[in-house]
């Protein structure tokens, strides 16, 4: 469950750098998303030429998407002097228990739909449902993903605005269930189909991603402690803060700067592909989506680093509405 902040005041004292850096993070997250997206998907130059004297219109287009975003996040610190920065904390947290929660939806959705397809698909079940034109169509991807994943995949985001779990004790409960289906089909029936393989792996990758997050949070990670142990809370704040930046964010921006480095890029060209497995028409159709959990990674453990970057900061201060977690074994 998503914890519960309501004790938490609203206002505290001024935290004007913090706050800044920690939003304009965020704003520029905002902007290299939104810019993704128009370099890829409407062919625009992107910032490089910026820097290569080779400058365009759609190059100077492509940085001052950049200057809004960083210039929004700043306006809001600056008419908002006296947020308290757990207060801020708990509202980028809360964004992101809900992004994590719809992107559970999602894979859950989308993993039921698309292992019924490719079984339908497998064993000739589409053809006497559809004409053989509708029946070609669920042997592509590039169909299927645009026309039954992305809805489904929006109907996840719906459904979370209404839910309030996480959802990672049911996804793990449904791949036992996948993996107990694999076994009983494979040694009592002599059946196995590719997509049942598939399914597992999907939502595997999806429990592991998708839940580092809030592992973060939950200060669920592994720990190599040799002095952290030993501090006091205002210098753990001090420690905390620093590796949210130096070891925490900036990792997370290698593997988005990689990730998204173009249409070429390791996130973007098996998406924009709609990319399949070697397994072709016997699998499912979620490979390109397995692609994108590395961004939804990158994406929330790099907002959930913001938000523990403003609670570390606020240790530092010694601010009240210090948040105890009970220590995990390490």
């Amino acid at each position: 469950m998503a914890t519960d902040f309501s004790d938490i005041s609203r206002e505290g004292s001024p935290a004007i750098t913090a706050r800044l850096f920690a939003w304009g993070m965020l704003g520029f997250l905002s902007a290299f998303l939104v810019n993704n997206v128009l370099v890829v998907g409407f062919g625009m130059p992107g910032t490089k030429p910026i820097f290569q004297g080779g400058a365009t219109g759609g190059s100077w287009a492509n940085m001052a998407v950049y200057i809004v975003g960083v210039a929004v996040a700043a306006f809001y610190v600056l008419s908002t002097k006296a947020t308290a920065l757990r207060w801020d904390a708990m509202k980028i947290h809360k964004f992101n228990v809900y992004l994590i929660r719809a992107m559970f939806w999602a894979v859950l959705l989308v993993g039921i739909a698309d292992s019924a397809i490719a079984f339908m698909r497998v064993e000739g079940i589409l053809a006497g449902m559809f004409s053989e034109e509708t029946t070609k169509l669920f042997s592509k991807s590039r169909w299927v993903g645009p026309y039954i994943h992305m809805p489904l995949i929006v109907v996840g985001f719906v459904v979370a605005l209404f839910t309030r779990t996480l959802g990672f004790t049911w996804l793990a409960l449904m791949i036992v269930a996948a993996e107990l289906l694999i076994v009983i089909s494979r040694f009592v029936f002599s059946y196995e189909q590719a997509l049942m393989g598939d399914l597992v792996r999907y939502w595997y990758a999806a429990l592991f991603l998708f839940a580092s997050a809030y592992t973060l949070f939950e200060e669920g990670h592994v720990r190599v402690d040799v002095l952290y142990a030993g501090f006091g809370r205002t210098t753990r704040g001090f420690v905390n803060a620093f590796g949210s930046i130096v070891l925490g964010m900036s990792t997370v921006w290698v593997i988005l700067i990689v990730g998204f480095n173009g249409k070429t890029a390791i996130i973007n060209s098996p998406i924009i592909n709609f990319e399949i497995s070697q397994a072709g028409g016997v699998g499912m159709f979620i490979k390109y989506q397995m692609a994108a959990f590395l961004g939804v990674f990158a994406i929330t453990m790099l907002i959930q680093f913001v938000s523990y970057f403003l609670e570390a900061v606020a240790d530092k201060r010694d601010e009240p509405g210090h948040r105890e977690v009970a220590p995990a074994a390490h």
